[in-house]
């Protein structure tokens, strides 16, 4: 048997599962898209299928960091940062960026979910899990984000459904 991981997001369970051996290690809460499942480009919705984690960014970085653009923008998350812009989408901690792998259902033209920036990422604290609210995203706690971070390769295959 391959030691390989796999990775499963249950859209209606909003739950994560990191798999080794094909048998279940870790399950970690996650929230995803508001607006449900879907593949095209701007339905702000989480895609579905078959994936790979395409880059892993941010190895290191302290706990609560700001992205933007994948980049860091030199912030940590704090309440207050938040109250000056309390409508951004905040990409915090590790982003593992994905990439499908079905063409015509999450790769290629408008249901290509990397140009879409589909990534698990941290999120503020204070955000509730366990119920989707995200812009497309799979959002987690940062310290699960770490820890899965840690755990998982790029090419590490992901798999979403509802």
């Amino acid at each position: 048997m391959s030691s390989v991981p796999r990775i499963t997001i249950d859209l209606g369970r909003q739950r994560l599962t990191l798999e080794r051996e094909a048998v279940a290690a870790l399950e970690y809460p996650v929230s995803t898209a508001a607006r449900g499942a879907g593949e095209r480009n701007g339905s702000n919705q989480t895609p579905r299928g078959t994936h790979r984690i395409r880059a892993r960014i941010g190895d290191g970085a302290p706990i609560g960091t700001v992205f933007k653009g994948r980049r860091p923008t030199g912030e940590i998350y704090s309440e207050a940062l938040a109250a000056e812009a309390p409508r951004r989408d905040w990409i915090l901690t590790r982003i593992l960026w994905l990439c499908g792998c079905e063409p015509g259902v999450n790769r290629f033209g408008d249901v290509d979910t990397m140009r879409r920036y589909i990534y698990i990422h941290g999120m503020p604290d204070s955000v509730d899990l366990g119920q989707p609210g995200s812009i497309g995203c799979i959002r987690m706690r940062n310290v699960d984000v770490i820890d899965l971070f840690d755990r998982v390769p790029v090419g590490t295959p992901v798999d979403i459904h509802e």
